[in-house]
This record gives structure tokens, C-alpha cells and sequence, in this order.
């Protein structure tokens, strides 16, 4: 009797060891045929959104094991599949590319959007002070990008790059507050008068920096009150209205030699950061009004960073990386005592701090250093009048009898001097917008020349130099426009390109070419001349023709008309002769002689016109 058991127990023993290991083989072998043979069909009207729905149904696991327990849904136990389409099954594949590329493209997108929430979550442990649980959040979204692979679609790419910037930067900001002890509040400037800053009043006062200093504070009158009364609206120091005489000394077109640009000295990346436009006609940096919108939101963003406003004005000089790097080197609550920090930064912005303090001393105490005698200029005081006509101001300002100059100290950010080729608001002196209105109609538009080329082969004994002085050119010219790097060496034979100065091409009348035709089945006379812009006179006078009967296989002669192998276009509302030149890449001129127009001459919706 108490053989059995035993015997039975060696036989599951023999089963556990052998037959289930094959068994489970089995099993797994299986599983990995059933998971290409499970699929959804896809209907023709399913769209994108129905195709990628079985990606919403997945337990949130599966595309993060490293989310938060409180994120997860255990009780889902359901599995749903991507919808696959079996190869050789027509009835499926109506188009399975798109719709497989949409369902990839809708789970990255997923993907992209849950790390957002992640970092957005961050923003309010941060805000909340629970620092350990914003760093988990950043964690989590990090792990999820990590996760996406955006293949070659670049909106895809670039919110990728864009979220990995965004949670590293948010990253060091929470470790560098760690070290941060903020004080005072948001309106509150510490004003400090010591070693540094007293060198720095001296500057201003004693030496030749005073007449700068003093050139400054009279420039101040034209902007200052408009930067102060945006500082108000914003909720912060007016103070930080004296930060232009540090920067720029209150002159619009100041350059640095960083490229610093304008009254508030924005690099191109920081001003596009703020939405200064820069392209070939303007660039805002150079507003004073645009530009100090700008400024204002950089300090904000500067202040909710560091709140503290000597280490917010290093950070506006030389960047919040610089100066977040060298608050976590030092390890010690800094903003105790800022001039440690101070000692540690460039030797430009270490007296960026000092020059300011100086100046708000100076400004405050102007009897005491003999400037308060000194009168500041009147605001800037101007209408704004749209206008749709690219102009120079030159051209404007002798048709509104104004000097030139008047027109470009109100619109210094034109960066020639000449007016972008969509509507513009041109700041105007007050009590002149109804003259300019008046006289708009007989202001030039701008005429975009391009130079004439001709065409040199190079001949045996021929020089850059002596076909610079056959041309009336010179050698630089030539090599520019023929890419030539070695301007000694030129072989013959090659065709050089030459610019010509003083032409313009395609303006003139158009050369009459003369073609050779053969007469097809179905020609006449007057279906020739329509097709190739001219008369059946004169097809009939050039081949010496009797009659209009045309013979297939006969040789004509065929004078080409001005309009020959010329386009159509219809004009839009909004158009205008200069804007349709410059899209089909035209002369003005060109465009007004091949449609018999001037300059005076209106268009019209619907009109059609020959372009190029």
C-alpha cells in the first residue's frame, strides 16, 4: 500500500521533467504563429482615428513600465491588437501603407503627448515645492521620448527635440533651486553701494564714460516713458526701464560684438525665442516698441527662474545657462550674498550688476554729480497708416515732402530702408496720414533689376582681367558669378557668365524668333498664328505664300510673336503688378511691357495677364 504513492509520485515527477518543457515548446510556438494570424479587418471607410483605436484599448504598461502605480489600470485585462493586414488578402488592402504609417505616426503622437503631461505635472510638484516628486515626473516623460522613434517625419522629430530640451532645462532649474534662497518679492530692486558699484559711478561721473552716460540719459525721453508703462502692465520694477542705457545707451541700432542687436541687445535666437521677426526686409530686434514686449517677457521668465533681480540681470547678460552652471558649482545658498556669484561670472557681466546699480545711484542723486541740468528728449510721437506698395522711404518721404530721415528714426526696423512686399503699418508723423493717403498713387513702387548677363567663351591667351576690361566689369564679379575660386586660372573654351550693369533682364521688346514648322494634318494659317502669337499675313509674307492652302509635310517659316511661349495668369484680389513680378520672378517693367500696361495702369480680378 505505501508503494503506490511513491511510485505515482516518480511518474508526475518523470511528466514535470520531460513532457511539460515540450508541451510549453509547444505552446509558445503556437503563440508565435496565432499573433500573425489575429487581425482586424480594415473597412475602406474606416479612417485613421478607427484604425489606431485598439493602440487607446492597451493597459498603460505597455508603452511604459516606469508610469506611476496611481496611472495604471490593473482591472483591464483585455488585449487588443493593432490591426494587421494579411499579405495577398485584396478585400483588405485598400491602402495599407497610409494606414499603417497613421497608426504609427498616432502612437508616437501618444507618446508625445504623455510626456508632455508629465513635464506639465512637474511644472506643479515644482510650483508646490515637492521637488523629489517633479523630478520623477520629468523621469517619466524623459523615459518616454527615449522610447519614440519618429523615423523621417519631422514634425514628429521636432516635438521630440523640443520635449528633450524642455524637460533638460527644466531639470537643472529644479536642481539649481535647491541652492536658491530667494529674497525680496517680484517689484522689489535691492539697491547695493559697494566697491564694485562705486568704481562703476565714478565711470559715469569722472572720466569719459560721463559723456556717454550723459548722451544716454538725454536719449532716454523718447522711450523710457512707453518702457515704463509696459513694465507696469507686466507687474514689474520700473527700474528695469534704465536697463537700455547699460545696454544700448538708448540708441535703436545698436550693435555689439556678439551681434547684439537694438535697444534691448537681442542675439537672433534669443529675439526669435520672443517673437521677433527677422527676415529680409525687417527685423523687430531693431523696434524699440516690439522689441521691449520681448524684453519684458524674458525677465519675467528670467525672475520666475532665479527671483532674484541682480542674478535675473547677470542671466539677461550672459544667459540663464552660464549662470545656472555656476550656482550648482558653488553649492552654497548664494543669494545671501549675490557678489559671490558676482565674482565667479565673465568679466563683462560680472559688471553688467555693478553698471546698473550705478546707474539707478546716478539717476537718483543727478544735482549730486552736476547732470540734473541735463533736458531729455521729447517721446516719439507717430501715426500708423497700412500700406500695401513695396516703396523705399526716400520715395515716400519726397512724395509726402518729408526728410528721409524722419521716416527711418520712426521705422528702424526696415533694414534698407524699404518697405516688405506685404501690407506694412508705416509709422508716420502726426497730421500727415491724409496727405500720404492722397498722394500713395503716385509713389514709385520698387522695381527689383536684375543684371543683364552676356556670354564670353574664353579664347587662347585671355585673362580674368582683360575680359573684366572688355565688359566694363571687374574680376570679382566675374569669379562670383562663375564660382571661379583660382582667379588666375581660367581654361579655354569654358563660357563665362558676365554681368552687365546698367541692363535689365527681359526688359524691352521681346525678339521675334523664327521657327521651322511642318505642316501637320488639321493646320491652317490661322491656327498657326494663334499658336505662336502672331498673324497669317505674316506667315503668308515671310514663306511668300499666294493663297491660305497649306499642304501636308509643307516647310513654313514661322515668325514668333512677342507673347510666344509666355504663361497666363489670372489676377487675384490683393494682387498688384509688383507683387505678381516678383512671384513669377519678373522685372516690373517686364511684366508692364508684355501686357501693355504702366505704371499708373489698374489691374482687376479675373484680368489675365502674360507672365513668364
Amino acid at each position: 500500500m505505501t508503494q503506490l504513492p511513491y511510485n505515482k509520485g516518480l511518474y508526475y515527477t518523470l511528466i514535470i521533467i520531460f513532457i511539460l518543457p515540450i508541451y510549453l515548446c509547444g505552446c509558445a510556438d503556437l503563440a508565435k504563429q496565432s499573433s500573425f494570424l489575429i487581425y482586424t479587418p480594415v473597412n475602406e471607410t474606416t479612417d485613421s482615428t478607427n484604425a489606431t483605436a485598439g493602440i487607446d484599448a492597451l493597459p498603460t504598461d505597455t508603452f511604459n513600465s516606469h508610469e506611476p502605480d496611481s496611472i495604471r489600470d490593473d482591472d483591464n485585462n483585455s488585449i487588443a491588437y493593432l490591426p494587421l493586414i494579411p499579405i495577398g488578402d485584396e478585400s483588405c488592402a485598400t491602402d495599407p501603407e497610409n494606414s499603417e504609417n497613421s497608426s504609427i505616426s498616432s502612437a508616437i503622437q501618444a507618446k508625445l503627448d504623455e510626456a508632455l503631461d508629465f513635464y506639465q505635472a512637474s511644472q506643479e510638484f515644482w510650483q508646490q515645492g515637492e521637488l523629489e516628486n517633479a523630478l520623477q515626473a520629468l523621469d517619466q516623460a524623459y523615459a518616454l521620448i527615449t522610447e519614440v522613434d519618429a523615423f523621417d517625419q519631422p514634425k514628429l522629430i521636432q516635438q521630440k527635440d523640443d520635449l528633450r530640451f524642455m524637460i533638460s532645462k527644466r531639470i537643472l532649474e529644479i536642481y539649481t533651486s535647491r541652492h536658491i534662497t530667494a529674497k525680496g518679492n517680484h517689484n522689489a530692486i535691492q539697491l547695493v553701494i559697494n566697491t564694485h558699484v562705486q568704481k562703476e559711478i565714478d565711470l559715469f561721473t569722472k572720466s569719459n564714460c560721463r559723456s556717454f552716460f550723459e548722451g544716454s540719459y538725454r536719449r532716454s525721453g523718447r522711450y523710457r516713458q512707453y518702457i515704463v508703462n509696459e513694465l507696469r502692465k507686466a507687474g514689474l520694477p520700473e527700474e528695469l526701464s534704465w536697463l537700455p542705457l547699460i545696454e544700448s545707451g538708448f540708441k535703436v541700432k545698436a550693435l555689439s560684438s556678439a551681434r547684439a542687436l537694438g535697444l534691448w541687445q537681442f542675439i537672433a535666437s534669443t529675439g526669435h525665442k520672443f517673437g521677433l521677426k527677422r527676415d529680409l526686409y525687417i527685423d523687430e530686434r531693431l523696434d524699440p516698441y516690439k522689441s521691449t514686449h520681448a524684453a519684458i517677457a524674458y525677465l519675467k521668465e528670467l525672475h520666475e527662474i532665479f527671483g532674484d533681480w541682480p542674478t535675473v540681470l547677470a542671466a539677461y547678460n550672459c544667459g540663464e545657462g552660464r549662470v545656472l552652471r555656476t550656482i550648482r558649482k558653488q553649492n552654497v545658498s548664494y543669494l545671501d550674498d549675490f557678489w559671490d556669484l558676482y565674482q565667479r561670472l565673465p568679466r563683462e557681466t560680472a559688471r553688467y550688476v555693478p553698471k546698473f546699480m550705478a546707474t539707478l545711484h546716478i539717476i537718483n542723486n543727478m544735482e549730486k554729480y552736476g547732470m540734473n541740468d541735463i533736458v531729455v528728449d521729447h517721446p516719439m510721437q507717430f501715426d500708423i497708416q497700412r500700406i500695401s506698395k513695396q516703396s523705399y522711404l526716400k520715395d515716400i518721404s519726397s512724395t509726402i515732402h518729408l526728410q528721409e530721415n524722419t521716416l527711418a528714426d520712426l521705422n528702424p526696423e526696415l533694414r534698407y530702408k524699404l518697405l516688405p512686399p506685404e501690407e506694412y503699418p508705416l509709422k508716420i508723423p502726426v497730421g500727415i496720414k491724409e496727405k500720404l493717403i492722397a498722394g500713395i498713387d503716385n509713389i514709385p513702387e520698387y522695381v527689383k533689376t536684375q543684371p543683364g548677363l552676356a556670354y564670353h567663351r574664353v579664347r587662347p591667351g585671355e585673362t580674368l582681367s582683360t575680359i573684366a576690361r572688355r565688359y566694363n566689369t571687374n574680376v570679382n564679379t566675374i569669379a562670383r558669378y562663375n564660382n571661379i575660386y583660382k582667379k588666375n586660372y581660367i581654361a579655354a573654351g569654358k563660357i563665362l557668365k558676365i554681368p552687365q550693369s546698367g541692363k535689365i533682364s527681359g526688359t524691352g521688346s521681346k525678339e521675334s524668333k523664327i521657327i521651322t514648322y511642318y505642316v501637320r494634318r488639321g493646320d491652317s494659317l490661322w491656327i498657326l498664328a494663334k499658336r505662336y502669337d502672331t498673324t497669317t499675313k505674316k506667315i503668308q509674307a515671310f514663306n511668300k505664300l499666294k493663297s491660305v492652302n497649306l499642304d501636308i509635310g509643307q516647310i513654313l517659316k514661322i515668325p514668333t510673336g512677342p507673347h510666344h511661349g509666355l504663361a497666363l495668369y489670372k489676377v487675384k484680389r490683393g494682387d498688384s503688378p509688383s507683387k505678381i513680378a516678383n512671384k513669377h520672378n519678373m522685372n516690373l517693367s517686364q511684366l508692364l511691357h508684355l501686357n501693355n500696361l504702366t505704371k499708373n495702369s489698374t489691374i482687376y480680378p479675373g484680368q489675365q495677364l502674360y507672365v513668364e
